[in-house]
């Protein structure tokens, strides 16, 4: 839903001369054809950066920046360095699983826009959207790049029926803005990561999840049913970031882009941005629904507060 709002400086401000409107777009979600879907809610298992069904095995050095979880098993064979907290089988970590299951579930049951992909993704350049294979996927005949074309709040899906494997050394690498926080992969079986890969996104596995050694993961490691194996690897849970973002353009059909200047404070749930000179239209980009609750003009800035 779109909400056009006039503010006249003279009758709303006090007297400032000239009449300026600022026209302000608040559009509570911006989804274009290129990022169509939400994110997948995880709930509880946010704070998971590997949980898993049966056990986790650990060798080597590995590292996990995040919670570690298992449920309903109990066992953690091996000593990984946790920057987090453990919970073998215990409420916390049962609630997680549940969530995780809400969560495959919703990255499973996508259909809206669709594109259908098979085999090797090695080598290509994807653009925010829905991708899905009855089949496995895998990344082996070169690196995989995720484009987010400038869209920050962009998502990217990949639906598998079977198995996502990747080989020896592949990376998944990020442009355009593109989140880790906002890719996420639908396994219907297990994950294989190759030796020493990078890979970037949340992995969502029926089955299980195996890292071989040395690859390293930004993102969530999360196998519904079986295990998870680790072997001197690295596991980083996303960053979060901020999914507010002011654009502004010359007219209201205009090409939008993130306003100049911009300050963004999550806690007062305020954007600042320097006041245009001339007519300028704001929208607030969000992959949340959001009500703007006041806009002022204050030393030179527009004031916009949402929540």
């Amino acid at each position: 839903m779109t909400t056009n709002i006039s503010v006249s400086k003279n009758k709303t401000f006090g007297a400032w001369g000239p009449i300026l409107g600022i026209a302000v777009a608040v559009v509570c979600v911006h989804l274009d054809a290129r990022a169509a879907q939400a994110p997948v809610p995880f709930g509880s298992a946010t704070a998971f950066a590997v949980l898993a069904g049966s056990t986790v095995t650990s060798t080597g050095d590995t590292t996990v920046s995040g919670d570690l979880g298992i449920s309903p098993g109990t066992t953690l064979t091996g000593a990984p360095t946790v920057y987090g907290t453990t919970h073998l089988g215990d409420p916390a970590a049962a609630q997680a699983k549940l969530d995780l299951t809400a969560a495959y579930n919703d990255a499973a049951g996508r259909t809206v826009g669709a594109i259908t992909v098979a085999g090797n993704l090695g080598g290509q350049t994807l653009a925010p959207g829905l991708y899905t294979s009855t089949s496995s996927l895998e990344i082996s005949s070169g690196d995989l790049t995720l484009d987010a074309q400038g869209e920050a709040n962009a998502v990217f899906i990949f639906q598998m029926g079977s198995t996502l494997n990747t080989t020896a050394g592949r990376q998944v690498i990020l442009s355009g803005g593109a989140q880790t926080a906002n890719i996420f992969w639908q396994v219907g079986s297990s994950a294989t990561l190759g030796t020493t890969s990078g890979f970037k996104g949340n992995i969502l596995a029926l089955t299980s999840i195996t890292l071989t050694t040395g690859a390293a993961v930004e993102g969530r490691l999360l196998a519904r049913n079986g295990a998870v194996t680790l072997d001197s690897n690295t596991i980083t849970i996303p960053t979060a970031t901020s999914s507010v973002v002011l654009q502004s353009a010359a007219a209201v059909t205009g090409t939008y882009a993130d306003a100049a200047g911009q300050i963004a404070n999550l806690a007062t749930k305020t954007i600042t941005v320097p006041l245009s000179p001339s007519m300028a239209f704001f929208r607030i980009r969000s992959n949340t629904a959001l009500t703007i609750t006041s806009i002022t003009i204050s030393a030179g800035n527009v004031v916009i507060t949402y929540n």
